[in-house]
């Protein structure tokens, strides 16, 4: 009742998102609507109001910050800061491959954030373009902290497309443990740097299961093999 929807935004692999109004503080906020099958999923419901809890607690300029989270007639949901912008998916789709100076200067407010989130003990796990939003002045937030860890291997697996967009950035003792670090997000993240400068994810492969294999068995491939422009001190950061 506190909360009233007003305009669908988007949907992604795990969850609707809404504009909508706190009705008792008179904002607009942002809600995220989890998908049925996973709100009928009482191991996710209980690690998402548990991760959820953590994520409030993260207070940073370059993090979406959370606001809430609860469950209405068996939909649970998350209220988070009103973004309007595009996310680094949308930027890529638009624009293309980035320059090498550009990609740098969006990589500075994503490792300020992410860094605020290590120190506070919080791992985001799921660090890809869809999950970096530019807002519209230009302020670059990280989003979608506690998610990745609250969805269950059995939910995560249940869309083809969902799992082979999440598995393009993971580490590879994500997929092959399903453990994170902080070090989990800083491969993540190299990821999605290589995927600005050059327009492609570091293995591009047809299933999830090959995906897997290059992550926890082939070398990544050099950034100037793809792009020569670039200079060999960024070819280096990316590649460390």
């Amino acid at each position: 009742g506190r909360y009233r929807v007003l305009e669908h935004l988007a949907d992604g692999g795990m969850a609707s998102v809404y504009l909508g109004l706190d009705t008792r503080l008179d904002r607009d906020v942002a809600i995220k609507v989890m998908r049925p099958d996973l709100a009928a999923d009482e191991t996710f419901v209980s690690r998402f109001r548990r991760e959820a809890r953590s994520a409030a607690r993260l207070a940073h300029p370059n993090v979406v910050a959370v606001h809430d989270q609860g469950e209405a007639d068996g939909r649970v949901f998350l209220v988070m800061e009103l973004v309007l912008g595009q996310t680094l998916r949308q930027v890529l789709d638009d624009e293309g491959a980035l320059s090498p100076r550009a990609a740098l200067d969006l990589l500075e407010p994503v490792l300020a954030g992410l860094a605020a989130a290590h120190d506070a003990g919080l791992v985001h796990r799921d660090v890809k373009p869809e999950n970096v939003i530019i807002r519209d002045d230009g302020t670059v937030k990280v989003a979608d902290f506690g998610l990745a860890r609250a969805v269950t291997s059995q939910t995560a697996t249940g869309a083809t497309g969902v799992l082979l967009g999440t598995v393009s950035y993971l580490s590879p003792e994500q997929v092959e443990r399903g453990i994170a670090d902080a070090r989990s997000d800083v491969y993540s993240l190299s990821c999605t740097v290589f995927e600005l400068i050059t327009g492609t994810v570091p293995f591009a492969a047809r299933t999830p299961a090959m995906m897997i294999h290059h992550h926890l068995s082939t070398p990544p491939p050099e950034l100037s093999d793809l792009r020569p422009d670039v200079p060999p001190a960024v070819s280096a950061v990316v590649r460390s």
